[in-house]
């Protein structure tokens, strides 16, 4: 009995941890732009990540935004549904990503493929690209 009660507990903790809500969404144009231009970047093809450290009034310590090329996929219904499949993953897998990071980042992940991906493969490769995220962000 008390061994399925820690166990509900536990997931309730994890699965209020995975939520993507509004204050972490990159959504400022003007933050977007300095993104673009002073931001550093790294790929794990087909994904590539923009990132830049900035600090936030929000108590968050990322905003993520995400984006298809309209010149690789013409159908905004294929584009969408490349970008659920982008936010689902992060928002799964994002407390595994940011469990070490400790400054406040803005982060644009563009999917750069021309093929239509699958959940599977959308997650192998985002958490190749995080892990090299985080392995050029904790170099001296």
């Amino acid at each position: 009995m008390v061994l399925i009660v820690i166990a509900t507990f536990v997931s309730i903790i994890l699965f209020m941890s995975a939520t993507y809500p509004k204050k972490e969404k990159l959504k400022s144009k003007k933050l977007i732009d300095q993104l673009f231009t002073e931001g550093q970047s790294v790929s794990a093809f087909p994904l590539r990540l923009v990132y830049l450290s900035t600090p936030f009034e929000d108590n968050v310590i990322a905003k993520t935004g995400v984006s298809v090329s309209k010149k690789n996929f013409k159908t905004a219904v294929d584009r969408n549904h490349i970008k659920r499949l982008l936010r689902e993953v992060y928002r799964l897998n994002k407390a595994e990503f940011f469990n070490n990071l400790t400054t406040q980042h803005a982060f644009m992940i563009l999917y750069i493929g021309k093929e239509k991906p699958t959940f599977a493969q959308v997650e192998t490769k985002m958490k190749a690209l995080f892990g090299k995220f985080s392995a050029k962000v904790s170099k001296p």
